[in-house]
């Protein structure tokens, strides 16, 4: 019998729910002329962003470059990152076998290997691939793929077709704009454009019961690489060669004792819909708006920014979650907080940021290969941004930039390690280390501190996130550093200047956070006066320090930054942002958090404020949660 063979390929479009692709393969295979008898789900790590050497044969040598960031150098994809990709692809794995499917995992660079794919395949008796499909995204490398694989498909003389990406808010086809020059560079435009938001989205599509077989028989995964049989094999392939060679000397940072992460969960479709379960029953969605400042804890903000990024849940299955809850039509939500009441000011949080990621991407498509340029957006090459000895100073790798050097190169691994002497922007750093998160205010500190108090081109921060984050997200992530920078569509430009200080006072009044992240503070009484020593821990007298376990810190003898801020006063460091006291919880497990009166946001996280007057100041937000 005859195979006739579709081809899925899958990037970050991780679940079988809501799938345009997946609802279109279901619909043909229930028509009695279907056009495939089979289809294959492929997912490829691809070569350029994640290192693969962890799957080559024996001692083979890889034929791609190292995975390594264009101006840092660091690895592009750390450990818990590529832990919670492997998780969402196993996830999707397990999910297609139940449905009559599967999914095959391969690496290497996209058109490389589909090109194998199709080739291997034409020599089967019998078979014949029909067509190529894969979901559309927004970015330099991925359209870069797109090419390869339509040229790939188009050489074997297969038709392709690329699906528009659906995992957003607002569909494409309900932009109320042709062209994207046509993007407002103000976010509050854009919202007006497409409000009110609850009504916006289209419907969810339903998600296949059942699905075509995998092919009889599969090409093999090409040479000089092979592909492991069980998750635990998988996970080990993609960590090995980056925790062989980590960015940062040893002994790194681990994990302090009392500490719980903020973000335990694993990657894939199945843990994303636990967790909008348990935010909906547990009320967590009502308080939102009032918590999703906080620093410590599990539920002060949504935390589904990872499964987002990834495509293992959609924006729009999670509006209608909240419609469902909003209106009272799912029981299992009754007798939570907001339930049947219509739309709350959480709901409705939820749902603005939801709408932030769908800027951002569009910002991306407007701008382009700018997303990743010292200048930004604005093309703005004017600051002599700091970039380390060997650094690259603009974005062709030419040379520039100011203090080139080794103290530069050692100001970034103190950044990257938490050892600069100021204690909001280290326990952040720390806890991104070691858990792959850190919140939305802490990240907005992090970004100003690198490249408005250290002038370090903002480029190797975002480089960092981009090792760290398990919620990692192309268009986010850099447009908000560069945004933060002053060279994104920030009306303030370089004037918008956190103090991390006063930050750290506004929203860690009592430096819990501080010291669960950093256990070498938890000496300290934080009471009164004594909390900025939480803060600035050179504040403590040298006289103090032996006794304390200080002696000798490198972020207490001599830290990067030294910032003016007195209790009752802003201090000449004070900056935007901030603003509003701000609660305590319980030790180290506890809530820790503020009320925002003008911030920045966009990954679940970064917000901005413009100059467009007080509304605006209420919009102008985008977070990275």
């Amino acid at each position: 019998m005859s195979q006739k063979i579709l081809i899925y390929l899958l990037r970050r479009d991780l679940r079988v729910a809501d799938n345009p692709i997946f609802h279109e393969i279901s619909t043909l295979a229930d028509q009695s002329k279907r056009p495939f008898t089979h289809i294959l789900p492929l997912y490829i790590f691809p070569a350029q962003q994640i290192e693969v050497s962890g799957f080559l044969k024996d001692d083979a040598k890889s034929p791609f470059p190292e995975a390594r960031a264009q101006v840092s150098a660091i690895w592009r994809c750390g450990p818990q990152r590529a832990r919670f990709l492997a998780q969402s692809v196993w996830d999707l794995k397990e999910d297609l076998e139940k449905r009559g499917s599967g999914l095959e995992i391969r690496v290497g660079m996209l058109g490389q290997v589909l090109q194998d794919v199709l080739e291997q395949f034409s020599k089967q008796e019998d078979t014949e691939v029909t067509g190529v499909w894969m979901t559309e995204e927004e970015g330099v490398e991925e359209k870069r793929e797109e090419h390869d694989v339509r040229r790939a498909s188009q050489k074997a003389g297969v038709d392709f077709k690329l699906w528009m990406d659906e995992k957003y808010l607002i569909d494409d086809r309900d932009i109320p704009f042709d062209k994207p020059s046509d993007l407002p560079d103000v976010f509050t435009s854009y919202r007006k454009s497409v409000e009110p938001l609850r009504d916006a989205p289209r419907a969810q599509l339903p998600t296949p019961e059942s699905l075509p077989t995998l092919p009889t028989t599969i090409p093999p995964q090409a040479g000089p690489f092979s592909i492991p049989s069980t998750y635990a094999c998988l996970e080990s392939a993609l960590l090995a060669p980056i925790t062989a060679s980590p960015p940062l000397s040893k002994p790194t940072p681990s994990l302090p004792s009392g500490v719980q992460s903020a973000h335990p969960f694993s990657g894939g479709a199945t843990p994303a819909h636990a967790r909008l379960h348990h935010l909906l029953t547990s009320g967590a969605v009502t308080r939102y708006k009032d918590t999703r400042n906080g620093l410590l804890g599990l539920d002060f903000s949504t935390k589904l920014s990872a499964w987002l990024s990834l495509g293992c849940i959609t924006a729009r299955q999670v509006h209608w979650a909240l419609v469902a809850f909003e209106d009272g039509i799912e029981s299992k939500y009754k007798g939570v907080e907001g339930y049947g009441k219509g739309e709350n000011k959480g709901t409705a949080a939820v749902r603005f940021e939801l709408l932030w990621r769908d800027y951002m991407r569009l910002c991306t498509r407007k701008f382009g290969p700018r997303l990743f340029r010292r200048g930004g957006f604005r093309d703005d090459e004017s600051y002599p941004w700091r970039v380390p000895a060997g650094g690259k100073g603009d974005g062709s790798g030419g040379g520039g930039g100011r203090g080139e050097g080794k103290e530069v190169a050692e100001m970034v691994e103190r950044f990257m390690r938490g050892e600069t002497g100021i204690s909001l922007i280290d326990a952040s750093q720390r806890e991104l280390w070691c858990t792959g998160y850190t919140s939305n205010r802490a990240r907005q500190n992090v970004a100003s501190f690198l490249a408005k108090h250290l002038g370090i081109d903002w480029r190797i921060g975002a480089e960092w996130y981009e090792f760290c984050l398990v919620d990692y997200d192309v268009s986010s992530n850099w447009g908000n550093w560069q945004y933060v920078a002053g060279v994104g569509n920030d009306p303030r430009g370089e004037a918008r200047v956190f103090n991390p200080v006063k930050q750290a006072h506004d929203y860690d009044p009592r430096g819990e956070y501080c010291m669960a992240w950093l256990e070498e503070l938890r000496g300290l009484d934080p009471q009164g006066g004594g909390v900025l020593e939480v803060y600035q821990p050179h504040l403590v007298s040298k006289e103090r320090r032996e006794g304390l376990g200080l002696a000798g810190k490198v972020g207490v003898e001599r830290p990067l930054k030294r910032i003016d801020f007195r209790l009752g006063g802003k201090g000449r460091g004070a900056g935007g942002g901030g603003g509003g006291g701000g609660g305590g919880g319980g030790r180290y497990g506890g809530s820790s958090r503020g009320w925002a009166k003008g911030e920045w946001r966009g990954q679940e996280g970064w917000r901005r404020k413009g100059r467009q007057g007080r509304e605006e100041g209420r919009d102008g937000k985008r977070e990275w949660e």
